[in-house]
């Protein structure tokens, strides 16, 4: 059953997708309807079943489904087994669910993809052209409540052997690009890569700038590994 908010002119909804960015959207979404007294909605798309996707993403949706609950949600949507393009679902949940204000996150798209498939939000545009629509870019700040890293600055990813370097200036070479977390107290490039990869966002962890794995990192546990060297 839906909740019901004073305010119905405005509807915000929340288009998530995995990785840790899909948090701070809903964050984001929770705190405009907020202030607009209104119905937030929170949606994710995945073409296959929900039977069928592995434990990394069920616990996404787990996650979203808890702070869809704390934060008074109207109703988490989840589209599975979806073969159409993304626009097309968003658009139409936006049409059921009268929405005016849509949140997304930045996709990954490159300019030839966006060029051969076109771009989400032009495709949004044309869709549902009266709804407003929010994008919001990979943030540049990690979660780091005890201070343990310096401020994000850009940085990039060059494949070496079967590692990835860590550099500052742009090449040809480069793969990835992103934002890095330096730890405070170590005289070495130590902390965390953010980057997109494959519409996903990725905190890969750093030593002596160094990325042996592109596997996403929690926080807690990278600094955990990394206290010999703090």
């Amino acid at each position: 059953m839906e909740k019901r908010k004073e305010r119905m002119d405005e509807s915000i909804l929340v288009c998530v997708y995995y990785g840790p960015n899909g948090e701070r959207l809903i964050q984001r979404g929770c705190k405009i309807a907020k202030m607009l007294n209104c119905p937030l909605y929170i949606l994710t798309v995945d073409p296959k079943p929900l039977d069928d996707l592995d434990a990394e993403k069920s616990g996404y949706i787990e996650r979203w489904k808890e702070l869809a609950d704390k934060h008074n949600a109207n109703t988490f949507v989840i589209r599975d087994n979806e073969k159409r393009p993304i626009s097309k679902v968003i658009a139409e949940v936006a049409r059921e669910k009268n929405i005016t204000q849509i949140i997304l996150g930045q996709t990954a798209q490159s300019r030839w993809e966006q060029i051969a498939k076109g771009s989400i939000i032009n495709s949004l545009l044309r869709e549902i052209p009266f709804v407003d629509l929010h994008i919001i870019s990979v943030s540049r700040y990690l979660k780091n409540p005890e201070g343990h890293f310096e401020k994000g600055i850009r940085a990039y990813l060059v494949k070496e052997q079967e590692n990835y370097r860590l550099i500052f200036n742009h090449t040809k070479s480069v793969e990835f690009e992103g934002i890095f977390f330096k730890e405070y107290g170590t005289d070495f490039n130590n902390g965390v890569f953010k980057f997109m990869k494959d519409k996903e966002t990725l905190q890969v962890e750093v030593h002596e700038d160094i990325v042996k794995e592109l596997t996403n990192v929690e926080i807690d546990a990278t600094l955990d590994s990394n206290d010999d060297y703090l």
